[in-house]
C-alpha cells in the first residue's frame, strides 16, 4: 500500500484512487464547479480582472451543462489554509448542485512561507482523498513561474511533487511551469507587470490556454 511521507512524526497517509465526479444520467447536468487556491486563481495582477479561471470558465460553456462556477482563491494563502477552506468554505457552493467538482491550483506562498515539501505533498492529498471520499471530482493546476530564478528552483521540484501525488491518484494535473519557463511573452508580462511574480493579461491567458488545452474538456465530459 502506497502512501505520502508526511513530516516526522505524523501518522502516514494511506493511498486512495481519486473517485470519478458523480454525473447524473439523465437531463441537463447541474454543476457546481470550484476553484481554490491563492493568487493566481484570484487573478492578482490582470489588469482586466479576470485572471485564468474566468477565461476558462468562459470556455467551458456546454448546451448541457447548467453550471455555476466560484472563485475562491485568496492572495496568501498556503496549501495548509486552502486543505482548511475546503472544509469550512466550499461545502455551502454544493447546496443544491447534483454534480460537483473543484480545481486545486496552490504552492507558490508555501515555498515563500517555509511550508516543508512533505507538508504540502500532505496537505494536497488529504484534500484530493476527502474529496475522492466525497464522490468531488478534482482537477490540478500547478503554480507557474516567477520573475526570481531562485524561487524558480525551488517551485520546480513543488511541480515535480504535485505531479506525482496526482499520478498516485489518477488526477488530472496540468503543469503550467515547465511550459512557461521559458515563454517569451509570460517572460514580457511578468516584467512588465506592477505586481510582483505575477502576470498580467497576456500571462493569464497563457495559463488558461494550457488548462483548456490539457484534458479540461475530458475532465468535465464536454469534449
Amino acid at each position: 500500500m502506497s502512501y505520502e511521507h508526511p513530516d516526522e512524526g505524523q501518522a502516514p497517509l494511506e493511498f486512495r484512487p481519486s473517485a470519478e465526479a458523480q454525473v447524473v444520467a439523465e437531463g441537463p447536468r447541474d454543476l457546481a464547479l470550484v476553484f481554490l487556491g491563492g493568487s493566481l486563481v484570484a487573478g492578482v495582477g490582470d489588469p482586466k480582472g479576470q485572471g485564468w479561471v474566468t477565461r476558462v470558465v468562459g470556455r467551458t460553456q456546454h448546451p448541457d451543462l447548467e453550471l455555476t462556477a466560484y472563485n475562491l482563491g485568496v492572495r496568501g494563502d498556503t496549501s495548509a489554509d486552502v486543505l482548511h477552506r475546503w472544509t469550512t468554505e466550499v461545502p455551502s457552493r454544493w447546496s443544491g448542485r447534483s454534480e460537483r467538482r473543484i480545481v486545486v491550483s496552490v504552492g507558490t506562498n508555501d515555498v515563500l512561507q517555509g511550508i516543508s515539501l512533505a507538508r504540502h505533498r500532505l496537505n494536497l492529498a488529504n484534500l484530493l482523498d476527502d474529496a475522492a471520499t466525497a464522490g468531488v471530482g478534482t482537477f490540478v493546476v500547478s503554480p507557474a513561474p516567477t520573475d526570481d530564478a531562485d524561487l524558480n528552483s525551488r517551485l520546480e521540484v513543488l511541480v515535480e511533487a504535485q505531479a506525482d501525488v496526482c499520478s498516485r491518484r489518477d488526477v488530472p494535473f496540468v503543469d503550467s511551469f515547465a511550459p512557461l519557463a521559458g515563454h517569451d511573452q509570460w517572460r514580457t508580462d511578468l516584467a512588465a507587470s506592477r505586481v510582483a511574480h505575477h502576470p498580467g493579461q497576456a500571462g493569464y491567458g497563457l495559463i488558461a490556454w494550457l488548462v483548456l488545452h490539457h484534458g479540461w474538456g475530458p475532465w468535465l465530459q464536454i469534449a
